[in-house]
């Protein structure tokens, strides 16, 4: 066969072809009569791309990963600490103790969301939905209701890391935020408004995004604000929810909102899951983060801090180390101050807030590897990061040892709270689940420091001895005497069983 035989063939086959679907379509979108509006629907071309053999594959839909994340997000209702009202009464003047406050009052409470990030019951969730509270309840999807232990916070970025007595729980996997780019799907799921197990979907707009919501409220300037962007719809109540992949691996906590009124206008920001690992290792290990601290101050190179400095920065983007503290790793390591830092550990580094959580996943003692540029020569080290005190030791916290009696959760108070308070011992109530002791008045926050049985009156050391003394007073009336962490003073009455 000859060429121009062959390219006859091929027109002549896609003439017939086309007068072929023209046909076929006239047919499918012709008027046909039609009793309801599914017969109309059906008659249309748009038709043979639906129906119940067409499905969109796993992965590109959002189905699979709202179904894996919904049940492993979870409800955060915390009780704030909370004090009597004051009010006369003749107990005060026979026993020389404070008024009893109104059992009756309501008592402050913050909402949020959580996610469960292992089987046996820790709990992700920002510190600013837990803080002060002095009893955290936590609702499963399923409706299954748990008191909370919080194990550790973390101001800095504004973590927590609870506990609930549970095992074989769904969780969310960890992902790597690293890996998203910008224009990538992503679920956001948690409890707005209180409206449970709510998903939401957006894209990846931004990274590394520094928006100044922990400026002022955090200790040293220690913040560390690297804040992944999305559009999708966050309100209050979602605080502390899950940013997800679409295969539903946890990439990013929700944390806060651009907004002028309050709700949703156009972003969101969630702490990227490589911090949110980090911090949590670190609660769960140490009770406490460990910070590594390069220990330079440090800005972002710009037009206008070019402009302040009236010099010519050899980079347009950068971070410039505008000074350098004594007896620092990056001291020891040879910064100086007019250095540009623009690479960590072999990942540009364009902004301070890049810098910020590369250096936050590290502890004191590690290394990072550094590129500079100084008098337009780059140049490479290794710095060894510090703690705040200047020394590479890791700090931990002691979690308080809880006692129970009757559903009421006591545990030690801190050398810390009792010289706040200015008194030698006591326990602290950390939760009421007894209906016994919830009518009777208790309250979580309240410090108890004397009972008064049937045998007068008998002081507080810690919480075993106020168990022991609990069990030794069964069956009687007694008296509750102590205060809230404020220092107001309170009492109540309650009947042991």
């Amino acid at each position: 066969m000859s060429k121009k035989q062959f390219f006859l063939g091929m027109l002549l086959a896609s003439v017939i072809g086309g007068f072929i679907a023209l046909a076929g379509l006239s047919f499918l979108i012709q008027p046909q009569k039609a009793s309801s509006f599914d017969e109309k629907q059906q008659t249309s071309f748009v038709n043979l791309l639906s129906g119940e053999n067409f499905n969109i594959p796993d992965g590109i839909n959002f189905v699979a990963s709202a179904e894996i994340v919904t049940p492993a997000v979870v409800h955060v209702k915390s009780t704030l600490s909370y004090s009597g009202r004051s009010e006369r009464d003749p107990m005060q003047e026979l026993f020389g103790f404070p008024p009893r406050g109104n059992q009756g009052m309501q008592v402050p409470m913050s909402t949020g969301s959580g996610v469960i990030i292992s089987s046996d019951g820790y709990i992700v969730t920002n510190n600013h939905v837990v803080e002060d509270a002095s009893q955290i309840d936590i609702s499963l999807e399923n409706n299954k209701r748990y008191t909370a232990q919080v194990i550790g916070t973390d101001p800095t970025t504004d973590l927590a890391l609870l506990k609930i007595d549970a095992e074989n729980l769904p969780f969310v996997k960890f992902g790597n935020s690293d890996d998203m780019k910008v224009g990538e799907w992503v679920l956001a799921v948690g409890n707005p408004f209180n409206l449970n197990s709510t998903v939401t979907a957006g894209i990846i707009s931004a990274k590394a995004r520094n928006i100044g919501i922990l400026r002022g409220s955090v200790e040293n300037n220690l913040q560390v604000e690297s804040f992944l962007q999305t559009d999708a719809v966050v309100n209050p109540g979602n605080s502390g929810g899950a940013l997800v992949n679409l295969a539903g691996e946890l990439i990013g906590i929700n944390t806060a909102i651009a907004s002028n009124t309050g709700s949703f206008a156009g972003y969101s920001f969630a702490v990227p899951s490589s911090l949110v690992k980090k911090v949590m290792d670190d609660l769960m290990k140490y009770g406490a983060v460990q910070r590594g601290l390069l220990g330079v101050s440090i800005q972002d190179v710009s037009p206008e801090l070019q402009e302040s400095l009236k010099i010519e920065l050899p980079v347009d983007q950068g971070v410039y180390i505008a000074g350098v503290n004594d007896n620092s790793g990056g001291k020891e390591a040879g910064l100086e101050i007019g250095d540009v830092i623009v690479s960590v550990d072999g990942r540009e580094t364009n902004n301070v807030a890049t810098l910020q959580e590369m250096v936050a996943r590290k502890r004191p003692g590690d290394e990072v590897s550094l590129e500079y540029i100084r008098d337009g020569k780059k140049y490479s080290t290794r710095a060894t990061l510090k703690n705040f005190a200047g020394d590479t030791e890791i700090v931990k916290r002691e979690i308080p040892k809880t006692y129970s009696f009757e559903g009421v959760i006591f545990e030690d108070l801190s050398a810390k709270q009792k010289e706040s308070l200015d008194i030698s011992g006591g326990a602290m109530i950390s939760s009421v689940n007894g209906m016994n002791w919830r009518r009777a008045g208790a309250r979580p926050g309240f410090i108890v420091t004397s009972l008064i049985g049937n045998d007068g009156r008998i002081r507080v050391s810690d919480a075993e001895g106020l168990i022991e003394t609990l069990n030794d007073l069964s069956g009687q009336e007694i008296v509750v005497l102590g205060m809230f962490q404020d220092g107001t003073e309170y009492y109540f009455e309650v009947e042991l069983e």
